[in-house]
């Protein structure tokens, strides 16, 4: 039996329709070991060893899958074409001690074809790319574990930090500040409508004065402008007619499917994402798993030969041939890319978005029909545009205006990208024959008030843009840092736009301060830079880690210490002198040698007269619950407190006749044996056991509901959630009780019917 290990139970489906039984296929669903969920995990001190685990909820995985590779002649790891995919693979091979028996395979899409390709070509663990995504995890866990802390010791609890989180946060925070601080500043609009021999008249946009561009800057202006213009006369400067060709843009990228789905569909990141996933891993259909896009994770613009072929086949069949290019068109990534797999794109153009439409849900026929669309759009020939430009003088004045129209729709006929058509309507309108000399008719001048504008705030879309465009984080972890700043509320949406709270202005200001590193753009794109290097085999990631991590500490140490406050108070343990902190609880005084000594108290600490009779110390007075008590100072070595102001009482304690005291609880006062710790109810409604004739004490359930127990519990294990009497019931033998406003006295069994009135009862 051969066995094929995948991440995704879904995939795992798609993959066992394809091989028709001649394989087993099972999937990890996701990791199944990691860095260790609540401590750091990373041994500093041992060149950066990382700690790996297997999370609990993975432990039935493993056993399953131990059990199967037992009975598997080969095994075949083939999770994710990627880094993480990688890794995943790695731990794999390690938890189930593969080594000698298994095999890594790989394919950018889950199609037969690609499946058998990938068993036939297997090969070893890439550790170079298992390594980069170890520097990865381990650099994020240092920065984020370290990080978190102090913003929940210096703002509040339940705060987190991250390597590419943070600055991605800056962002956001820095552009709103711009807005904030942005001063608007007026101008003026000044927009001719002229008229030539023949229709139609068009409006033309002041735009130059001697040569120079020119808007007036306030209304005088504009009224003075005005009136020149009124006497002057327009004369065509310049009319250049022109044949414009627009190129398709290549087929997707991670990035640009997250932008173009975000503009378009208005979808979020996370939801993009996740929707692009299962295109890729398969979807249910009446037919069986049925995948439909290539790897959704990559930065390539490149796609293979036979998917090119396939293409024009289909354009040459649909379009015609005046739709397809003499040669393919081909596409280079950015040069910092990894080419490792194909741009996004559909396994099988025979599978149109129509073909689906009725087995997929909105989101993912939308999805799908724009990858879709962008792919096959790609390898079209270019839109043909007829262009008009024209600018028109007065009094050296010029307006411009221009107009295009489409001569041959080429991809558009299947791709527009209609966002920017939207915004270029003034770009689409045709204009009338004019030659240069000819004096245009004016039909209209209008002015109109403006004001700059400040920055937009950020959208999903143009997030990605940037971060893409600086080099933060790479394709696969962009939905998830715009999903964490969203969960841990450290930005809001307003409409499409992300909006910083306050608690991301006061983490960001914090984070800039102490780690000026860490908080710049420019620093987190190189270490993505220094990632890839290991992934290509130049650098060793331990060394990496090596380089950032002193550096990184002394930051820290500065930042925690610059909270503190030296104090004049000394500590009663070692002599040195005590910092002021500032706790979840408020201020407290710390020793300012730790981790030598780790002394802590409160900062107003009182003194009593009071002796500990355990270890001998002065007493303090602290506040809790119930107001103040007095403590032993040694905590917590001795935890021994005492009340305030305790009440003597003259009964002795009826199990061991030691002395006793007067505490009040929350249901009153009781009696309680400084000896044995006996307790015995003084509560005037307590009401007296009918079975020992003792007073009963009014108790809590666990659940809050109160009911009455014998003080004598566990010898009589009397309990009623009504007050007794004490007295019995003369028609049916039962306890008698108080009803709850105390003016009757009634049988406990409900089915006994007994009832009296009773004078002066207990209430």
């Amino acid at each position: 039996m051969q066995l094929i290990i995948v991440e995704s139970p879904s995939k795992a489906k798609t993959i066992e329709k394809y091989l028709k039984g001649k394989y087993k296929v099972d999937a990890s669903e996701g990791h199944v070991r990691d860095l260790p969920e609540k401590r750091l995990g990373v041994n500093v001190l041992d060149n950066f060893e990382p700690n790996y685990v297997v999370t609990a909820d993975k432990k039935q995985t493993i056993k399953r899958l131990s059990e199967k590779v037992a009975k598997a002649d080969k095994v075949y790891l083939a999770t994710d074409p990627d880094r993480e995919g990688e890794a995943i693979s790695w731990h794999l091979m390690e938890v189930l001690k593969l080594q000698g028996k298994a095999q890594r395979i790989v394919f950018n899409e889950v199609s037969e074809k690609a499946i058998k390709k990938a068993l036939a070509e297997p090969r070893e663990i890439n550790q170079n790319l298992v390594d980069s995504q170890q520097a990865r995890r381990v650099l994020d866990r240092l920065v984020g574990y370290k990080l978190s802390p102090l913003l929940c010791k210096r703002i509040k609890d339940g705060l987190s930090a991250g390597r590419v989180q943070s600055v991605t946060l800056r962002l956001i925070v820095d552009r709103e500040k711009e807005i904030k601080g942005f001063n608007p500043q007026e101008y003026w609009h000044l927009v001719a409508t002229l008229k030539a021999g023949n229709p139609p008249q068009f409006k033309a946009l002041l735009t130059e004065k001697n040569g120079k561009k020119f808007k007036p800057t306030c209304k005088e202006e504009a009224d003075k402008v005005t009136e020149i213009l009124k006497n002057g006369n327009f004369i065509v400067k310049d009319c250049k007619k022109t044949v414009v060709k627009s190129h398709p843009l290549p087929p997707f990228t991670t990035s640009t499917m997250q932008q173009d789905a975000s503009n378009k569909l208005n979808m979020t990141s996370p939801v993009i994402m996740s929707v692009a996933q299962h295109l890729y891993e398969g979807v249910e259909t009446p037919k069986g798993h049925l995948a439909l896009v290539t790897y959704i994770r990559t930065d390539s613009v490149r796609v293979s030969v036979d998917a090119q072929n396939s293409a024009r086949e289909f354009i040459l069949d649909k379009f015609g041939g005046e739709y397809l290019p003499k040669k393919p068109n081909v596409y280079k990534s950015k040069s910092n890319s990894q080419d490792a797999h194909e741009a996004i794109r559909p396994i099988d153009l025979s599978v149109t978005p129509e073909s689906v439409k009725g087995i997929l849900d909105k989101n993912h026929y939308n999805l799908y029909k724009l990858i879709y669309d962008r792919f096959l759009a790609s390898q079209m020939t270019d839109a043909v545009y007829n262009q008009v430009k024209i600018e028109v003088e007065n009094s050296g004045y010029v307006f411009k205006t221009s107009g295009k129209t489409v001569k041959f729709k080429g991809f558009t006929a299947v791709y527009d990208d209609y966002k920017k058509e939207e915004e270029d309507t003034e770009e689409s309108k045709n204009l009338p024959n004019v030659e240069v000399g000819d004096e245009l008719k004016l039909s209209k001048l209008e002015s109109e008030q403006k004001f700059t504008k400040p920055p937009v705030r950020f959208t999903d879309a143009s997030l990605v843009k940037i971060m893409e465009d600086k080099g933060i984080g790479r394709p696969s972890t962009y939905a998830s840092i715009i999903s964490v700043l969203t969960k841990r509320k450290y930005t809001t949406k307003e409409g499409r736009f992300l909006v910083p709270t306050e608690m991301a202005f006061n983490i960001t200001d914090i984070l800039v301060k102490y780690f000026p590193d860490i908080m710049d753009v420019g620093f987190t794109a190189n270490m993505e830079d220094k990632l890839d290097d290991i992934e290509n085999g130049g650098k060793d990631w331990r060394k990496l880690i090596g380089d950032f991590y002193p550096a990184f500490a002394d930051q820290l140490s500065k930042a925690v210490k610059d909270g503190d406050e030296t104090t004049d108070f000394v500590c009663e343990k070692c002599g040195a002198p005590m910092v002021r902190k500032k706790g979840r609880y408020g201020k407290y005084l710390a020793c300012s040698n730790y981790p030598e000594c780790s002394n802590i108290r409160p900062e107003n600490v009182e003194q009593s007269d009071e002796i500990c009779e355990k270890c001998g110390a002065t007493m303090i007075y602290k506040t809790g619950k119930f107001g103040k008590f007095l403590a032993c100072p040694n905590y917590p070595t001795c935890s021994n407190i005492k009340p305030l102001n305790e009440e003597k009482c003259e009964e002795k304690c009826e199990k061991c006749g030691g002395e006793t005291v007067v505490k009040k609880g929350k249901f009153g006062k009781y009696l309680y044996c400084k000896t044995c710790k006996n307790t015995k109810s003084l509560a005037e409604d307590a009401g007296i056991c009918p079975i020992c004739h003792n007073p009963t004490r009014k108790m809590a359930s666990k659940g809050g509901k109160t009911f009455y127990g014998c003080s004598h519990y566990p010898e009589c294990s009397f309990m009623s959630w009504d007050m007794p009497t004490g007295d019995i019931c003369p028609t049916c033998g039962k306890f008698l009780v108080y009803s709850k406003d105390g003016k009757t006295m009634r049988c406990s069994d409900k089915e006994c019917s007994y009832a009296v009135k009773v004078k002066n009862a207990k209430q």
